[in-house]
C-alpha cells in the first residue's frame, strides 16, 4: 500500500501521543469545541492547541471557527487509511502464522 507522501507516517506519529489519542477518541463521538476537548486534560489551552495543530496537520482533525468558538471535527478518511494499513498487516501476519502452524503440525 502506498504511503501517499508520508501522510500515513504523520497519522501514526500523531496517534503515538496519548493526549492526541484521547482527543481523537472524544471527537469520534461527535464534534467538540476546543474548550470541551481541553476540559478533561491537565494542560493549558495553548498546549491543547498545539496538539490540535498536529492532528490537523496530519489530516485527522478539521477545525472551523464561528465567532469566538472553534469547533473540531474528526476526519474519518485519515482513520480509514490507518485502519486499512493495519488490516493489511494483520492479514499478512495471520497468513504467516497459519503457515507456521501448518508446518509445526506436520
Amino acid at each position: 500500500m502506498l504511503n501517499q507522501g508520508g501522510s500515513l507516517d504523520r497519522v501514526f506519529q500523531a496517534l503515538a501521543d496519548p493526549t492526541r489519542r484521547e482527543m481523537v477518541e472524544r471527537l469520534v463521538r461527535g464534534p467538540a469545541s476546543v474548550g470541551e476537548l481541553a476540559r478533561p486534560l491537565a494542560m493549558s489551552l495553548p498546549a491543547v492547541m498545539q496538539h490540535l495543530q498536529v492532528l490537523e496537520a496530519c489530516g485527522l482533525v478539521r477545525t472551523e471557527k464561528v465567532g469566538r468558538v472553534r469547533t473540531c471535527h474528526i476526519e474519518p478518511g485519515a482513520l480509514r487509511a490507518a485502519e486499512s494499513w493495519l488490516s493489511g498487516q494483520r492479514t499478512t501476519w495471520e497468513h504467516r502464522l497459519d503457515r507456521l502452524g501448518d508446518l509445526l503440525d506436520e
